[in-house]
């Protein structure tokens, strides 16, 4: 072999291995964002469960007093608390409890979104979503409530998925409490074709689905579930530091089988 043959090689072998640890340094990154993130939407100590009962964000306490429950088209699960995305001939079932405020939640979706859609088009898996308002009752403000009610009026209009991509990839800083106004998220819903009518921006003005997300963040509580995202595939509650989209794409393949 040629001394040339021989530096090419070696070249690269180099730049393969520089690429293995750029791959390995970004996956510790994305990690690290999640998993930090998630600290800030867990479920707070005693003292915050407190505030959160004299909070106006929209807890366990306001329960449905801002009037009947109204489940969105097409709501499933247990009191219909789920919104559902993908075909009902799938056979494993991804649960997540999430919240539009909650910066570990547009982690998980920012990072994962490309897989899920990729899973659900295919027919593979169908998703069960249950919106909640724990950063309301963590952080104050009623941004969680409003955007999770917006979201139920989406799926009224049948357009559910693309509005909640929009709703996270616009998603305010945590203190900023930006969703709290309807004309905010009746502004987004304009970059999804067709969801703006009168039907959805009363809908998002009255509140219609206020009581609804209330609930679901009592089941939420009830159900003791720590804190946002909760990624559940069969029932089995998924470790989000470890998960990655291809092990995540890996055991739902399994799961259809």
């Amino acid at each position: 072999m040629s001394e040339k043959n021989r530096e090419g090689k070696r070249a690269a072998r180099e730049r393969l291995a520089a690429e293995r640890e750029k791959q390995k340094a970004a996956e510790k990154r994305r990690r690290t964002l999640i998993v930090g993130a998630a600290v800030v939407c867990v479920l707070g100590l005693a003292a915050v469960i407190g505030v959160v009962a004299a909070n106006s964000g929209g807890d366990s306490s306001s329960d449905t007093s801002s009037g009947p429950v109204v489940a969105p088209q097409g709501a499933v699960g247990d009191d219909k608390l789920a919104i559902p995305v993908g075909k009902d001939t799938a056979k494993p079932t991804l649960t997540i409890w999430e919240d539009f405020r909650c910066p570990a939640c547009q982690s998980f979706e920012t990072n994962y979104r490309s897989t899920l859609h990729e899973l659900v088009d295919a027919g593979t898996l169908k998703i069960q979503y249950h919106l909640v308002t724990l950063i309301d009752s963590n952080m104050g403000g009623t941004g969680s409530l409003r955007a999770g009610n917006a979201a139920a009026c989406a799926q009224d209009a049948g357009k559910f998925r693309d509005y909640h991509d929009v709703l996270y990839e616009n998603q305010p800083e945590e203190s900023d409490d930006a969703f709290a106004k309807n004309s905010k998220l009746i502004e987004l819903a304009g970059t999804v074709d067709g969801l703006v009518t009168d039907t959805f921006k009363s809908c998002v003005n009255d509140g219609k689905h206020d009581s609804w997300v209330q609930k679901s963040y009592k089941k939420f509580q009830d159900d003791k579930l720590s804190g946002t995202p909760t990624v559940i595939l069969d029932g089995t509650t998924l470790d989000l530091n470890t998960l990655t989209p291809d092990k995540l794409k890996q055991q739902v393949e399994a799961a259809a089988k």
